[in-house]
């Protein structure tokens, strides 16, 4: 019998205005540190984004998103943050700022499958 992992997510969220407040969704990152596991993906819909955008480009968006993902995937050239352990790449993706791509506070959960867990979250929360 598989016993349950447990896991933390958070949302990744664009931020146009951070004064105004407003976002929507454009992402998830989960992580499970007894299972060594972390995942992240973005759907950054161009409607969406034109409807909100401020100052920041299309393209400036996706490289954000794009060097979050390094990060999370401990790519080396993603700088000194990239090559730390799992358990803090996920504190530092998840951690409290003042940007244009900002998280939710992570939120805990079980599973007995990660990545399924994470198709569902990122179904429902990103789309």
């Amino acid at each position: 019998m598989q016993e349950d992992k447990l896991y933390e997510y958070a949302v990744i969220r664009f931020v146009p205005s951070v004064e105004r407040e407003e976002f929507f969704n454009i992402g998830l990152v989960l992580f499970s540190k007894k299972e060594r596991f972390i995942r992240i993906a973005f759907n950054i819909c161009e409607k969406k984004f034109a409807l909100m955008q401020n100052k920041i480009g299309f393209a400036e968006i996706k490289n954000n998103a794009e060097n979050f993902e390094n990060v999370a995937n401990g790519n080396k050239n993603a700088g000194e943050i990239a090559k730390l352990e799992i358990p803090e790449r996920f504190r530092w993706l998840t951690a409290v700022r003042s940007s244009v791509i900002q998280t939710s506070r992570p939120h805990p959960g079980k599973t007995k499958d990660l990545d399924k867990t994470f198709e569902r979250l990122f179904g429902e929360l990103v789309g």
